[in-house]
């Protein structure tokens, strides 16, 4: 501890009792006000609150973050005696800057400082005025010195209605100033997330409507993506009747039900406020779409025919096959590319969260699935086209088989997460292995055909190869993670050792790629060791535990994965794939 720290806590420790009352040290330098985004409030409800918080002039107060250990953080709090609750605070960017008691720059606020929250309203409570008192915990600095702690006061009122009354907004002067800033003011957000807010908040509509679809164009190049390819092929393949017209149809109607689900996303974002929700942590979504899987399979394999009414048939002039398969596809594939499609949609969910219009999160998202869907509508035509080979024959039932069986391991490899541990990794190797013998002995359809027979069996063999591969052990050092506990991350960054925190799912592509490629470099293995690493399971969003590590990371999506330094501050957030190399030179970096 240096001299001017030492100078530093004896000085607040006559002020925290009173030696000199003479000199007004309990003078208060912020004053607050509160503000809640609507007039009225329906019991159950998430409501938005903000604090203007105004700091004397020459004055700052600390971040939520302080840099050093004695000083104490901002913390905004509210009465909760009657059972309302704060939520997701989020906290302006600060500034850093060099004090003159501080060898180093300091991180700090000063003049207007907005910080934003959720407001929960109790469930069971009558409807009624409540006053609800208002706290910023803070300490105030000047140049030379810092204040003890101290408390700005604020009372917020709360009307609570019965469902039947209207509700309206109120303060959008405030709460638009915040959304127009929230993309670089909330310090927990990813570098390449808020870049992306801040290009789309500092665009028009045209500009950002380009650069969001051209995002999605770009989303098809993301390991999320391509499990998307052999089902579309197998879809289309297996569906349409090789007419170009009604292959587009087909894709088309696929690209709008990716657009629909997409859409209803940016809404919900919109509306709530809330964070990229990931349906496939829901076990009876995974379940539904396994299901479907199945259902299609079945169709691959001749058991019935996806077709329109026939009154609908009639006026649309004969067209029969695959529309409305064609579009629950689309539906089914928004849900499976969302949760992990990387740090552009997280940016994108981030802005319009903040932007708070429905409309507005409606046209974004779908003209990002409109981008993302894009390649796929060329793909449907093409794997269509597959029926149009030489002639239809047997060769055209047995390649529908092959396209019901890659249909139906994409319904295994959904359900995996839900299996135990010790039989997930044998399912689909011996599924691939069961599925390459059947086709190989027992699918003896177009074996005349000398190519297409040899083409069975080259495919069988590669399926057996890489089953038989997959279930054989395979021994491969890595990062030594623990569980995630509070614990053990609070002793070891009491002992100066910083942490990586992995924030995974079970169901999760890139997820699996950064364990298979990245944490297993050995310059990463090497560079971890001065850290405490963690993994945090999201796989179960529904639990009280993930939900908790959720709000207090601000996990938006996974993979992500935070790098602390040895004070605990968050020095590098991370999400989506990256590499070994650029993740060790990341570790290395870390003071």
């Amino acid at each position: 501890m240096n001299k001017k720290l030492i100078l530093l806590n004896i000085l607040l420790l006559f002020v925290s009792t009173n030696i000199f009352p003479q000199f007004n040290f309990n003078k208060q330098h912020v004053q607050i006000k509160t503000f809640l985004s609507v007039d009225k409030v329906y019991a159950g409800g998430k409501y938005k609150v903000a604090v203007k918080a105004l700091v004397e002039n020459s004055w700052h107060i600390n971040s939520n973050k302080p840099d050093e250990d004695y000083l104490i953080p901002t913390d905004l709090q509210i009465d909760t005696s009657k059972g309302f609750k704060l939520q997701k605070r989020i906290y302006p960017k600060a500034e850093e800057k060099k004090l003159g008691f501080s060898d180093k720059p300091l991180s700090v606020w000063e003049g207007e400082v907005l910080i934003t929250a959720d407001l929960m309203v109790p469930k069971n409570i009558r409807p009624g005025n409540y006053f609800l008192v208002t706290k910023l915990n803070y300490q105030s600095c000047n140049n030379q010195s810092c204040m003890p702690p101290a408390t700005a006061i604020d009372t917020l009122n709360v009307l609570v209605v019965s469902s039947n009354n209207t509700i309206s907004q109120i303060n959008q002067d405030v709460f638009q100033k915040l959304n127009n800033n929230a993309a670089q003011e909330n310090k927990t957000s990813s570098s390449s997330s808020s870049a992306i807010s801040s290009t789309l908040a500092s665009s028009g509509l045209l500009l950002s409507l380009l650069f969001v679809f051209f995002g999605g164009l770009a989303l098809n190049l993301t390991p999320c993506v391509y499990p998307l390819i052999p089902i579309t092929i197998g879809f289309f393949g297996g569906q349409s009747e090789g007419s170009t017209k009604r292959l587009f149809l087909m894709g088309l109607f696929f690209v709008l039900g990716m657009a629909l689900t997409y859409s209803v996303v940016g809404v919900v974002t919109a509306l709530s406020g809330a964070v990229f929700g990931s349906l496939l942590q829901n076990s009876f979504v995974i379940i539904f779409i396994a299901l479907i899987f199945v259902v299609l399979s079945l169709s691959m394999f001749g058991l019935y025919e996806i077709q329109m009414p026939n009154s609908l048939v009639a006026k649309a002039g004969g067209a029969k096959n695959g529309y409305y398969g064609a579009f629950f596809m689309g539906l089914t594939m928004g849900i499976v590319a969302a949760p992990c499609i990387g740090p552009f949609v997280l940016g994108l969910v981030t802005y319009v969260a903040a932007k708070a219009d429905p409309f507005y999160g409606f046209l974004m998202f779908f003209v990002l699935a409109l981008g993302l869907g894009l390649p796929y509508l060329f793909l449907a035509i093409f794997s269509g086209k597959i029926k149009k080979l030489p002639r239809s024959g047997e060769w055209m039932e047995s390649v529908k088989h092959i396209f019901g069986f890659i249909l139906l391991g994409m319904a295994f490899y959904f359900i995996l997460p839900l299996l135990p541990k010790n039989i997930s990794a044998y399912i689909l190797p011996i599924y691939f292995i069961v599925a390459a013998l059947y086709i190989l002995i027992f699918d003896k359809l177009a074996n005349k055909i000398k190519g297409f027979r040899i083409f069975k069996i080259v495919f069988s063999i590669i399926l057996i190869i890489v089953g038989v591969y997959s279930l054989v052990p395979e021994k491969k050092s890595s990062i030594e993670w623990k569980p995630y506990q509070e614990n053990l991350l609070t002793d070891n960054l009491s002992s100066n050792k910083g942490a990586i925190i992995d924030f995974y799912a079970d169901w999760c592509i890139p997820c699996k790629e950064l364990d298979a490629s990245t944490f297993t470099d050995p310059n990463v293995i090497k560079e971890a060791k001065s850290f405490v690493s963690l993994k945090a399971n999201m796989t179960k969003t529904l639990s009280p535990e993930v939900e908790q590590l959720r709000e207090k990371y601000n996990i938006i999506g996974v993979p992500t994965v935070l790098i602390l330094n040895s004070k605990g501050k968050e020095v590098k957030r991370i999400t989506g794939y990256l590499s070994a190399k650029e993740f060790s030179a990341i570790l290395k970096d870390v003071e």
